[in-house]
């Protein structure tokens, strides 16, 4: 039987499988059965870490207490790193219009994150509800004009959640956002008509349930899936040199022709063609901001690292 590792945690892989033994889906468009699998011994000889995620060939053990094992890990379309999570589609990053006030560097941080491995990522604004003087719309075309897709969004109200769930269906995703932000209300509301066949989850699993330490894939309808990952408060950008940084603000490739000099940082050139846009309004001076911010930071990462490396050659000497 296939099904989709929702969760895993102290050994135990919890697979989605919309039949259960050959039956007909149960319940509704999401419904299913959840069993506790443990994977096979082959894949801990092989160095072979199943992931949230992984779709998988598995072995019913016992169907009265939903148990069985994996046997076979299908091919993967994609893998993040952080989350570790397999397959996964698309990202939604969500913020607050107000309260909290929106932090647009964990924003760029995030969405240069997602960048790096190769996924699109929509942003949802929650809270537009309460947004007195409309900010959320500013917020989005700043966005919007850089080739995001955005949304406004009241998970009190209700408003923009159908409008999101189609943007969600037929999809993974993985979903984001900073504490504050009504990220668990919005799921809460994707999931609220759901009621999923769980069967007994055993003792192991129920001493971590409400953790925010672990990914979890929560079915929304048939092939439709998002994923819960713990809240962030910080990225950092180690894996990126800061010559790579502009690569990931699209907005400034129609004034890099202007530049003078090729390989501009876009930062103390005196004739460069992206601050000249900041100027005329063509590039968005927050984004632009944020640009230097995290550009200053990776370069005081790679200035660290050539000191440790220019010391350990100097001791080898």
């Amino acid at each position: 039987m296939r099904g989709k590792i929702v969760r895993g945690i102290g050994g135990f892989y919890y697979v989605h499988c919309s039949k259960a033994c050959g039956n007909e889906e149960k319940g509704t468009a999401a419904g299913g059965t959840i069993y506790e699998c443990r994977a096979k011994g082959i894949f801990r000889r092989d160095n072979i870490r199943p992931l949230v995620g992984d779709e998988v060939e598995m072995d019913v053990l016992d169907e009265e207490h939903k148990t069985g094992n994996i046997r076979q890990l299908m091919p993967r379309n994609s893998e993040l790193v952080r989350p570790a999570v397999a397959n996964v589609d698309q990202a939604l990053v969500i913020f607050a219009a107000v309260k909290p006030r929106p932090n647009f560097n964990l924003l760029d941080r995030f969405l240069i994150m997602m960048g790096q491995q190769g996924l699109n990522s929509v942003i949802c604004i929650n809270k537009v509800d309460i947004d007195e003087t409309g900010s959320h719309e500013e917020y989005r075309r700043i966005y919007e004009d850089c080739g995001y897709s955005t949304l406004g969004v009241s998970a009190k109200t209700g408003e923009g959640i159908d409008i999101l769930r189609e943007m969600l269906t037929g999809k993974v995703t993985a979903v984001a956002g900073p504490s504050g932000v009504g990220k668990s209300s919005i799921i809460n509301c994707l999931q609220s008509d759901i009621v999923m066949e769980t069967g007994e989850i055993s003792a192991r699993i129920e001493r971590g349930r409400h953790t925010t330490r672990h990914s979890e894939l929560i079915a929304l309808e048939k092939d439709t899936f998002i994923l819960d990952t713990p809240g962030f408060s910080s990225l950092g950008l180690f894996d990126m040199k800061k010559e790579e940084l502009a690569a990931y603000y699209p907005e400034f490739a129609a004034c890099e022709g202007e530049c003078r000099f090729a390989g501009c940082s876009h930062i103390g050139e005196h004739i460069c063609g992206v601050k000249d846009g900041v100027a005329e309004g063509k590039v968005s001076r927050l984004r632009y901001e944020n640009y230097c911010l995290l550009y200053q930071e990776l370069d005081c990462i790679q200035f660290k690292g050539g000191n440790k490396n220019a010391a350990k050659r100097a001791k080898g000497r």
